[in-house]
This record gives C-alpha cells, structure tokens and sequence, in this order.
C-alpha cells in the first residue's frame, strides 16, 4: 500500500517575513533568508524567532511521508528557477523531537535525524561540482520528500528541515521547524537524540570542508540517521514519488489540527494566529485573526503580521 503524503510549504530560506504563500499554518517561518551561523546559540533550533508556536498542527501518519518545499526567493515557486540558488551547496537534513505539544515547545528538547541527503564524490577537481542534496532539492523544484519512521510512537513532534551551505565560511545554515503531531506508530522507545545548541562544533568538518577543492570525503554534521530512517545518495534527483506533483497544501492528508489557544480559540473556524506570526497578505490562506494582545497590521499588501 503506497504512502499517504502530506505537502507542507516550509519555506527554511526564503525570506519569510514577505512570504506571500503559506498554505499549511504549521510552519514556524523565520523572519528573514539571513543565515544561522552561529552553532551555539538557540537560533540553531528552529531558526530566529522559530521557539515560538504557530496556530495548527500538521497530521501525518508514522510511516507516512512529509513533503517539506524550501526557497530563496519571497513569492517565487517557479521551478524554471533553482530553489536554493547561488551555488549554496550542501547537505540536506531533517530531525523530528517528541513533544508534549508542539504547538508550545521551544526546541530545546532531544533531536534525532530522520533524513539525509549529503554528498557523493563525482571524481570532480572541485567539490561544487559533485553531487550535494542542495542539487537535488533544486532539481526537484524545492520539495523534499521526507519518510515518516513506521515505529514511531503516536504523539507531537517538531519536524526541523536544513540546508547547510558550504560555499562561505563560517557555514551558513538555514532551518524551518514544523509542528506535527503523528498518527498511528509504535509503542517502542524513542531513538536516542541529540541537542540544539550542541550538537554542531564550529570545528565540525561536515561545516567546514572546503568545497571549492578537490573532496576526497565528506561527512554531514550532526549524528547518524537513526534506524528507520532514510539515507539519500546525492546525485538521486527527484527519485519518484510526491516531490515530483506535490502542491502544498493539496496533499491528500492535508488537513489540519488547530490548536486550542488562549481565549479559548478553536475549530478552523475560530483559530489564532501567535504574535509575529503571518495573519494575512497576498495569496494568503491561513488564519487571520490574532492571538489576544495583538492585531493583525495590514501595512503592507504583500505579508500582514500579527503585532
């Protein structure tokens, strides 16, 4: 039996506060396509101002499949263009924590990594021409498809995707965390995790391979993908399945559980937006009524805030 997919729209570079186009409301945008590059701080979790929750979580069945889009560009999903442009070559990663409620958590809880496209060698003089899971997103017009672990036990989880560009030093990461709750699973242990800030040294090599030479190996940073989860070889494309026709928001599991919050907001038809979260704008679908204490500011016709 094939795999339900669910088509999120996480847009981990683009620049978020100008996002025009936020069809699934689980997604902790970050306020801007500026880089993480500092390991140790909080914002390696999910992102500048990404410990704070947005108004709904996205179902998706344990064994299932999570479709997760990034770009550079604010409005721009036109797969004649790269996704990630600017030779921003790296590995693609992606790491689930269980949470009491994602809607609330801050990130600080244990990582472990679900996914993985990092490099393969091409015999290449330089390793910007190898093959890195950054090529691979781009050819796949920004979607990712992203397997859901068949044993994971039913529960809240965030769902943190990153790119890591090697192309500058220090590295540049880019992250959007999502918040999931999965259905079904198993009851066993949850794999062992990992820490943000800590899991990444700023030594790592995985983050400071120079990959303007010759690259004879290449290992991404952060622990091992954890059994059950999926290892992609770079150089794969868009090797079948959601990622190739995926519209967000369209997927066949794309429904939406919203979050009870204060006021008492609930049911689709009553939710909440959270402070500094999206509440409107051009090609906007999502909720537009504001947590208690802020308004929605429609300044500007392109990205309201809630403020």
């Amino acid at each position: 039996m094939k795999s339900a997919y669910l088509a999120i729209l996480g847009i981990a570079y683009q620049a978020a506060a100008h996002a025009t186009f936020q069809q699934l409301w689980c997604a902790r945008l970050p306020m801007s396509n500026n880089p993480v590059t500092n390991v140790g701080g909080a914002d390696i979790r999910c992102n500048v101002g990404g410990a704070r929750g947005v108004g709904a979580k996205c179902p998706v069945k344990a064994g299932g499949v999570v479709t997760v889009e990034m770009h550079q560009q604010n409005g721009d999903r036109s797969c004649n263009n790269e996704a990630i442009g600017g030779q921003h070559y790296g590995p693609v990663m992606v790491y689930l924590s269980a949470v009491p409620d994602a809607a609330k958590a801050d990130g600080s809880s244990d990582w472990f990594k679900v996914y993985q496209n990092s490099w393969t060698s091409k015999g290449s003089d330089r390793g910007d021409d190898d093959h890195w899971g950054v090529k691979d997103m781009n050819a796949c017009c920004g979607k990712v498809d992203v397997p859901i672990p068949a044993d994971l036990p039913a529960g809240d989880y965030l769902l943190r995707a990153e790119v890591v560009a090697l192309h500058t030093q220090p590295a540049q990461l880019y992250m959007t965390c999502y918040q999931l709750t999965i259905e079904g699973g198993g009851s066993g242990a949850l794999p062992a995790g990992v820490k943000f800030p800590g899991a990444y040294k700023g030594a790592d090599p995985g983050l400071t391979a120079n990959i303007h030479s010759k690259l004879s190996t290449y290992v991404a940073p952060g622990p091992a993908v954890v059994a059950g989860g999926t290892t992609v070889a770079a150089g794969s494309g868009c090797s079948g399945g959601c990622q190739k026709t995926c519209t967000a928001g369209k997927g066949p599991t794309a429904s939406l559980e919203v979050t009870e919050l204060p006021g008492g907001a609930g049911g689709a038809g009553s939710c909440q937006v959270a402070k500094y979260q999206q509440c409107g704008g051009q090609g906007y679908t999502g909720c537009t009524t504001c947590a208690e204490g802020s308004k929605c500011d429609t300044g500007n016709q392109y990205y309201n805030q809630c403020v």
